[in-house]
């Protein structure tokens, strides 16, 4: 007897750990699971056989769902069994991943949407630089040409005997290219700038510079010792081409060169009195309606 009050005490112990362990792991009350799933309640057919009967009449066929089977528990420990190798094979579950893959999905979606707003930015960023490269490659093309055609007709006014011209290093790229400066003074066979002597690499600038005004002209320029390291025979072919300019334009010189300083129409600079201060004196040559050295000037230098 007392064997037998032994025994029952732990059969009642461990139905009391079975129903507690059964509402914390599955959140179901003993009643409800025996009437749900006791020994007495068919087995379902699995759910994999379900799924295809429902694919089959959804194509329209004529199938049969498969009947329930009598419970036999063998058979359902057996399968009890192997789901739960299969089960702990997937490790542990995570609670959380539907909230983190709504989260992760979401994510996604901005991503992706903000991906495509860049691509079609590129897209439209490319035909911009498309747009941008023809209207420069038209806009330096006809540019070139003038600039190229005016130093050719300005260098031997500078150099007489003379030749000059303006050539592309890469003439099938336009948006690569350098531009390459050929002078070749009268008497010489050279044609690069680094073999030309100061003075006249002086004077070649001189000529690109006036070839780019004649170009493109502008209502004022403004020049800055251009003619320092001139000597009076260039620089008074410079003086010539400077006269043809004050046709169109106003010129602004500042320089030290006497002839300079003798075609303009006023003078501006600084100078030192008697009692060694200095002061800012501007002198009118000639007025606005008497013509100077060159009769065609409209506007004061």
């Amino acid at each position: 007897m007392h064997r037998d009050e032994v025994v029952r005490a732990e059969q009642r112990t461990r139905l009391q750990q079975m129903e507690s362990g059964i509402g914390e792991r599955f959140g179901i009350g003993l009643d409800d699971l025996v009437g749900e799933y006791g020994p007495d309640v068919s087995i379902p057919p699995p759910a994999g056989e379900v799924a295809e009967v429902e694919a089959a009449r959804e194509r329209g066929e004529q199938v049969v769902m498969p009947p329930s089977e009598p419970f036999d528990r063998a058979t359902q420990q057996r399968r009890a069994t192997r789901a739960e190798k299969e089960l702990s094979t997937l490790g542990k579950v995570n609670p959380l991943a539907l909230e983190e893959y709504a989260a992760l999905e979401e994510r996604y979606r901005f991503l992706s949407t903000q991906l495509e707003d860049v691509k079609n930015s590129r897209r439209d960023l490319l035909e911009v630089v498309s747009q941008v490269d023809a209207t420069i490659l038209d806009v330096f093309a006809g540019a070139f040409a003038d600039v190229a055609r005016e130093f050719e007709a300005v260098f031997p006014v500078l150099f007489p005997g003379g030749d000059g011209r303006l050539v592309l290093t890469d003439p099938d790229d336009l948006l690569a290219t350098g531009v390459e400066v050929e002078a070749r003074p009268p008497g010489k066979k050279v044609k690069r700038l680094s073999l030309l002597s100061g003075g006249e690499k002086s004077l070649t600038a001189v000529a690109m510079l006036v070839a780019i005004f004649r170009a493109r002209p502008s209502p004022f320029y403004v020049l800055d010792e251009v003619e320092a390291a001139l000597d009076d025979a260039n620089l008074r072919r410079l003086i010539g081409l400077l006269a043809e300019l004050r046709r169109s334009s106003q010129l602004v010189i500042i320089t030290h060169q006497k002839p300079t300083m003798e075609i303009a129409d006023a003078l501006s600079g600084v100078s030192m009195r008697g009692d060694g201060i200095t002061a800012v004196i501007s002198q009118r040559l000639r007025g606005a309606d008497a013509p100077g050295p060159f009769a065609e000037t409209p506007t004061p230098t």
